[in-house]
């Protein structure tokens, strides 16, 4: 009996010591978005989940894997072109991104000039965005547009900011933002200075970024285009039997696996070796 009084009080001493110390609400931590998200973001691709991503790249895959089997009559080779054809919705999304980023760098100095202008007009930061809408670059209009439906459904600088830069998804937007952002709040006569040094300084990575890709884009296409020769002539195999039963063997089979392992090395490797540097969202 006092064993069970001395639990129970025990218990009691430990329930009041718990409730001392606040619990964090697990329902409020902001969840960070992953790399699939990230990529749709980057690639204005907003519509379209991570799910949905990768739900088309297994369909993808399936299907181009039915389909070689259908003509090789070879599951190894299918499986092979069923892996790289599940990889090429990625392939695409990071396309677009590379070209989205290239055009956001060639436009941002533009809109810096615009801002600079506005403000130099005595126009407030929340008008000077909301101009951008209809004075802007052609591409970032519906974006800025976006804004300034933002700002005036709800009258929050802050919110309507952080959504434009959600769907901006660029480092020099962040900056941009946070510059507008901090100016608001502590307030500051030197933005205009502040975006014009700004200006001229993405015009000179953005010329200078065009010149080294121009420079690089040949070099990177002469290893892919390494890189898939060997598959290219295994489609030619394929198209004979005796080729196709060397193949079904488990020994073609494993060569097949070596030399998808090896391709899929070296082409991570050209991209890791040519690949500029590439801005980080630092501010996001």
């Amino acid at each position: 009996m006092s064993a069970m009084v001395g639990a129970a009080a025990g218990v009691g001493f430990f329930l009041i010591w718990w409730s001392c110390w606040e619990t964090p609400d697990a329902g409020r931590r902001e969840r960070k978005p992953g790399r699939i998200s990230d990529l749709l973001v980057a690639a204005g691709v907003e519509k379209v989940s991570a799910r949905g991503l990768v739900g088309t790249c297994l369909g993808l895959g399936l299907f181009i894997a039915l389909v070689f089997f259908a003509l090789s009559r070879s599951w190894p080779i299918a499986g092979c072109f069923g892996l790289f054809g599940s990889w090429l919705p990625v392939t695409l999304l990071r396309w677009r991104a590379r070209k989205r980023s290239a055009l956001l760098r060639q436009l941002w100095p533009d809109v810096v000039d615009h801002l600079r202008s506005a403000i130099r007009a005595g126009l407030p930061l929340p008008e000077a965005l909301i101009q951008l809408g209809d004075k802007g670059p052609e591409e970032l209009r519906p974006l800025f547009r976006d804004f300034g439906a933002d700002y005036r459904a709800g009258g929050q600088f802050d919110g309507s900011l952080n959504k434009l830069k959600h769907r901006l998804a660029d480092p020099v937007a962040d900056r941009i933002v946070e510059a507008l952002r901090l100016t608001r709040e502590v307030g500051g006569s030197d933005l205009g200075r502040l975006l014009g040094t700004l200006g001229e300084f993405l015009r000179e990575s953005a010329r200078t970024r065009s010149e080294l890709e121009a420079r690089q884009s040949w070099t990177i296409n002469a290893a892919r285009l390494a890189v898939a020769a060997p598959w290219i002539v295994l489609v030619l195999l394929a198209t004979r039997p005796e080729a196709i039963q060397a193949y079904n063997t488990p020994l073609g089979a494993a060569v097949l696996l070596g030399g998808l392992v090896v391709s899929l090395i070296c082409y991570t490797i050209m991209l890791k070796i040519g690949a500029l540097p590439q801005d980080e969202r630092v501010l996001r």
